[in-house]
């Protein structure tokens, strides 16, 4: 019996990669001090992972930017826009990377970005590789190689992870029509086999190939491709141990066509199905050379291990195939939880009682070895010890008062359908809308944030230490929001925003004024890129004691006569973006989550605001993987919001936004929402997006974003325009808004003021080309 682990966290545990990328983006350290952090990073996670006890540990899991990035540079598939960054600029490899991911704008180049979408249903987001029919791909950089050796002179034997090549392409994106990106399966696969076969001269033994795509509802060519694929490897590189991995779901009808291919070890992921297991030992599993990798710890959520559940597992899997033939892991990785447990200090913060529920990922590489030693029997004493903890640690959660409020349960109850409803269809309401609200054509907004500059940063820093009085906090935030009023009256936006500088996170923030919720100190993961977050750890039922946000946004609608929007994050999105109790249905959460919503929804209309932003960017990413699940979800998912915006008048605009999701297969349900405007991001894809909404005749308004946030380059007003007038020709004008295509707080105010002056002149320049009476 084995312990092996997928991946690790790559931001380290002080979130040092988010800081070093950030330093070298702005010029303050050099590439090679870069490189340092690092190597740093890498050294600690694997030493960290060999002192534990695990036998087979990841290597090339560690990425500056996005490991499926990381690939495209591999295998070469890098865009005709960049070509020129390499031949002409000779730009090196690491701003190559970033120039692909952020885009580029100086030295007269001024190149886009590549698109961003979120990886399967999780909050991470991977960089979308792009194809053309005459697609070629070539060995550019094997970064798994270097990182290999890097771990082989540390005296480790790593095991490289790359991402499967099916899977590559099937989460790419075609550029051009005519032909399908599955079929350059031909062309790719050389430049794997010269990866592989450059790894095992290296002295590599294992490498693990991650195709979550077998996830997926497939049909009889890709499977037929997976079987060609990883035969022509086996043929190809002999010798090499191969562990394929899939992770987040079932294989489903895939799972005939994953047992039959030349691998060597085959990952379940046996959290998201525990059903699996017993499908593939019925088999005739029992006399095939394959290997289980049991996927038994959580690697999507930080509550600790069920050992005794875990163990039953493990027996089922000896008793049908032996011990030798099982290895222990988490779920999936490691990425996707904080780094270290041990890191929260403070127990006034995360308090004891709750803390002994949890495991980050330090702590879950202990699971996997303690379980291998309490299923093999080493290490008896200790293990028993462990066994016994973990058994009293789900005694007292079970058993726990923190957790269960009946008023929380009875109100869920009590919800009937008119509580999930408006008062009337949109058609009516937005006659009352336009009324009362008085915009132009092609209204402008932002999607909520201005820039949190370091200085706002360090007032909220201050205040935690007691270097400020929270009068002097309030009026430090009062002084900028005021200032970010007059500056949008300035400029000529329509509907305004307070800006948000009194927020931390958009769910952070929602989370520390709710019951039900814990925070960490120290609990980040990476969203994208240098982006991380911290999740809120939902242990307990869900409540609002108090108004969240009415104080803040009724102060900056008092300094202006102009609408003022307030801004909230919704119910599924909370859900979405937070560590989710896992002691009852996550429908059951979000339905709270939703009412506790709802109240601040009507307490913002008490208080005159008349424009109401509910964010939902989380509701296309919780989609489960296979369709034949969507209904289940789509229905209560949709229900939360509605319910959360339904206990407002017809004349009071609901808004909602969602960003970097494909939207074809939902976009019924999305109008079943019904909320009254929808912006979305457009602008990376070039309004490809809004294809799904014109299609489908989506009823009400939308606001497709026009400009990239996410990259440091400033958009010129005819590039707005152009992208408006691809929108036009699919929406009427009518329906239309015009704002950037996400919240501006990790910009600077420079690129801010910048690029939302070419939008707010865009949209006067689209409104001057409308016939008059039109």
């Amino acid at each position: 019996m084995q312990t092996h682990n997928l991946g690790y966290p790559r931001i380290g545990s002080q979130r040092e990669l988010k800081k070093a990328s950030e330093q070298f983006w702005t010029g303050k350290i050099s590439e090679q001090q870069l490189h340092e952090a690092a190597s740093h990073i890498r050294k600690g996670n694997w030493l960290l992972q060999q002192t534990t006890g695990i036998d087979l540990i990841p290597c090339n899991d560690f990425s500056y930017y996005d490991q499926v990035l990381d690939t495209s540079l591999m295998v070469g598939a890098i865009p005709a826009r960049y070509q020129a960054l390499i031949h002409e600029k000779q730009l090196p490899h690491i701003d190559l990377l970033f120039a692909m991911a952020r885009g580029y704008q100086k030295d007269g180049y001024d190149v886009t970005a590549m698109e961003m979408t979120k990886w399967f249903d999780t909050n991470y987001h991977y960089i979308v590789p792009e194809f053309t029919a005459n697609q070629t791909f070539y060995l550019h950089h094997n970064k798994a190689l270097a990182e290999f050796n890097e771990a082989k002179a540390l005296g480790i034997a790593a095991k490289p992870v790359l991402v499967g090549p099916i899977s590559y392409l099937l989460l790419g994106k075609e550029k051009e029509s005519g032909f399908q990106r599955v079929d350059l399966i031909q062309q790719l696969l050389p430049v794997y086999i010269e990866v592989l076969q450059q790894l095992q001269a290296a002295g590599a033994t294992f490498v693990q190939l991650d195709e979550p795509c077998l996830a997926l509802n497939l049909g009889d060519k890709e499977r037929k491709i997976y079987t060609e694929v990883y035969n022509s490897i086996q043929q190809q590189v002999p010798g090499l141990h191969i562990i394929l991995a899939s992770y987040f779901e079932c294989y489903g009808e895939n799972l005939d066509t994953a047992l039959s291919l030349p691998v060597h070890t085959l990952h379940l992921d046996l959290v998201r199905c525990p059903a699996q297991l017993s499908d593939i030992l019925s088999t005739n599993i029992a006399n095939s050379p394959l290997h289980l990798s049991l996927g038994v710890v959580d690697g999507r959520n930080i509550w600790k291990n069920n050992f005794e559940t875990s163990l039953q597992f493990i027996q089922q899997a000896v008793a049908t195939v032996g011990t030798d033939r099982i290895w222990i892991a988490p779920s999936c990785s490691l990425l996707h939880v904080p780094c270290d447990l041990d890191a929260e200090k403070n127990e006034q913060v995360l308090t004891p009682g709750i803390k002994q529920w949890l495991a980050f990922a330090k702590q879950k590489i202990q699971e996997v070895v303690t379980l291998k030693q309490l299923a093999s029997g080493e290490n008896k004493e200790a293990a028993a010890i462990a066994l016994q903890n973990n058994i009293q640690a789900h005694k007292n959660r079970q058993t726990s008062s923190l957790i269960h409020n009946p008023a929380v349960k009875q109100r869920v109850a009590a919800i009937t359908e008119k509580d999930a409803s408006r008062n009337n269809v949109f058609a009516t309401r937005k006659i009352q809308q336009h009324a009362a609200l008085q915009l132009p054509l092609f209204p402008t907004t932002t999607i909520g944030s201005f820039p949190q500059t370091p200085e706002v940063r360090s007032w909220r820093a201050k205040l935690k230490k007691g270097e400020l009085t929270q009068a002097q906090y309030d009026q430090l935030i009062a002084d900028e929001t005021t200032a970010s009023i007059r500056w949008q009256e300035e400029v000529g936006i329509d509907v305004l925003v307070h800006g948000e500088f009194e927020r931390n996170d958009m769910v952070e923030y929602f989370g520390e004024q709710l019951n039900g919720f814990v925070f960490s100190q120290n609990g980040w993961v990476q969203s994208y890129g240098s982006r991380c977050v911290k999740p809120p750890i939902i242990y307990g039922d869900v409540s609002r004691p108090a108004a969240m946000t009415v104080r803040w946004t009724s102060f900056a609608q008092s300094l202006t006569s102009q609408l003022v929007k307030g801004m909230l994050t919704g119910p599924v999105t909370i859900l979405q973006w937070s560590f989710v109790r896992n002691d009852q249905p996550r429908s059951e959460t979000c339905t709270q989550i939703a009412l506790a919503i709802r109240d601040e929804v009507v307490d913002l209309e008490d208080a005159g605001i008349k424009v109401i932003q509910i964010d939902e960017p989380a509701i296309r990413e919780g989609l489960p993987l296979r369709k034949e699940n969507w209904a289940t979800y789509l229905q209560w998912a949709v229900r939360a919001f509605r319910i959360s915006a339904s206990g407002v008048a017809d004349a009071t605009q609901i808004h909602t936004h969602m960003c970097y999701s494909e939207f074809n297969d939902i976009i019924e349900h999305i109008a079943h929402m019904d909320a009254d405007v929808i912006t979305i991001e457009c602008s990376r894809s070039q309004m490809e997006l809004l294809d799904a909404f014109a299609e489908f005749k989506y009823p009400n308004e939308i606001g497709p974003g026009v400009y990239d946030i996410h990259s440091p380059r400033v958009p010129s007003q005819q590039e707005m325009v152009a992208l408006m007038h691809k929108a036009q020709a699919v929406i009427p004008a009518e329906q239309l808004w015009v704002n950037p295509d996400c919240g501006l707080k990790t910009r600077g105010w420079p690129e801010t003021k910048a690029a939302l002056e070419e939008m707010v002149n865009a949209a006067k320049e689209l409104r001057l080309a409308v016939p008059v009476g039109a």
